[in-house]
């Protein structure tokens, strides 16, 4: 492999970019740029098929909205008021909060074994919330008003107000606790500062978000003191789930190729110990929860028995969380790496699921229904909604690929030279 230091700051990386095409000229930094690279790599790879796909299905969006508006979504105001879309936004900002809480592990806790995660997984809570904060904007009818309606409307009594604000403060946190670590300050008393309190905001901001559905009399699905606790505890699953995938795919999915403190990490039964903990305490969480609503006979419960009778369900459950508790349990299995690129795949896809249950299966239930209503609310995403989910995927994993070119995420402190990624 090739030593070559890190850029520590925007200046020294636009300084080579203009370098580079000075040398090359226009139409060659123009390919290079658009490979990521002189030469092909996994990281150029993901960037230039998010990049086709982002902008096709962003264009997509942008003018079904314009030219036909939010009627281009299947939600209405008497029936699924949100859709696939608000639950993609859930996921990304779930997901950025458990990449955060793992962050925490050696950052705030002290757990230095996971030091070699760290710095990815920072950048990968920044690009998450940015992903689903431009999904949310694209759903609302209004983006912009939210500029000027939220300081001056300071409505204090609503959750979904104080989810708003705690994670804007923690997306400011998280990239000025990135900053620190690009500058390879990670033990002084601000970095330490800095960790403790994007722990304690994301906790507050995902105890937020559970509590915008949780405070929902009229949606019994939802409602609730448990959907915070909920919400919380499945983010970190859904941020041990995503740094596994990434750590892998920065590498090309080969362990041999990666650095020695993060291949000696995947190779620990450490983070598969915590990853299958996570997964036990999720599938709990999430079997109790459907017990107890089919169970119940409250009205309003009758979602639970669509949705149970629905093969997404049973495919979370079971393929997405019981498999992979089962694959982190085996101690044959849990350090494979096969087995723990399958398991992360299984459950981000559980919890994406899981979203879009919670999300619209809590809204099939008719509000106010009489003898005359004797059906559920079908939805189905139409396809400008699936066209801003994949806008989403494409945004989040592009802006991925361009972190593990610019900046070395699998740094670990008092490592100043890095090896270079290997080519694919």
């Amino acid at each position: 492999m090739i030593a070559i230091r890190e850029p520590k700051d925007f200046a020294e990386v636009f300084k080579y970019l203009g370098e580079l095409r000075r040398e090359v000229g226009t139409a060659e930094f123009l390919r290079i740029c658009f490979n990521l690279g002189k030469e092909p790599s996994a990281a150029g790879t993901w960037w230039k098929l998010c990049l086709v796909l982002g902008a096709a299905s962003g264009l997509f969006v942008l003018t079904m909205l314009i030219t036909v508006g939010h009627a281009s979504f299947n939600t209405s105001s008497d029936g699924i008021n949100w859709g696939i879309a608000i639950s993609t936004y859930v996921f990304f900002a779930l997901t950025s909060s458990g990449l955060t809480m793992i962050a925490a592990l050696p950052l705030v806790f002290g757990f230095r074994q996971f030091q070699p995660v760290a710095k990815r997984c920072i950048y990968l809570a920044i690009i998450t919330l940015v992903a689903g904060f431009s999904v949310l904007a694209l759903e609302l009818g209004h983006p912009f008003r939210m500029l000027w309606a939220m300081p001056t409307g300071m409505q204090v009594q609503s959750p979904m107000f104080w989810m708003g604000v705690f994670y804007s403060i923690d997306l400011v946190l998280l990239i000025w606790k990135f900053y620190l670590i690009w500058q390879e300050d990670w033990d002084s008393p601000l970095a330490h500062l800095l960790g403790a309190a994007s722990f304690v905001c994301v906790i507050f901001a995902s105890g937020m978000l559970g509590m915008v559905f949780g405070s929902v009399a009229m949606r019994p699905m939802w409602f609730g003191s448990f959907t915070s606790i909920y919400y919380m505890l499945t983010a970190a699953l859904s941020g041990a789930a995503a740094i596994v995938v990434t750590s892998y795919m920065a590498y090309d999915f080969n362990r041999n190729r990666m650095p020695e403190p993060l291949k000696a990490l995947a190779e620990s039964p450490d983070l598969p110990k915590v990853f299958a903990t996570l997964i036990g305490i999720a599938l709990v969480m999430i079997l109790t929860r459907f017990w107890t609503g089919l169970w119940s006979n409250l009205d309003g419960m009758e979602g639970f028995h669509a949705l149970v009778r629905d093969p997404l369900f049973h495919a979370e459950v079971w393929l997405g969380l019981a498999l992979p508790f089962w694959m982190m349990l085996s101690p044959s299995m849990q350090t494979q790496p096969g087995k723990q690129l399958i398991a992360a795949f299984l459950v981000l896809g559980a919890m994406f699921i899981n979203r879009y249950e919670f999300i619209v299966g809590g809204q099939i239930v008719p509000m106010f229904k009489g003898n005359w209503v004797s059906s559920l609310i079908s939805y189905t995403p139409s396809l400008t909604e699936w066209a801003l989910t994949v806008f989403g995927f494409a945004m989040a994993l592009g802006l991925y690929a361009l972190g593990e070119k610019v900046f070395h995420l699998s740094a670990v402190p008092d490592q100043a030279v890095y090896p270079e990624p290997a080519k694919a």
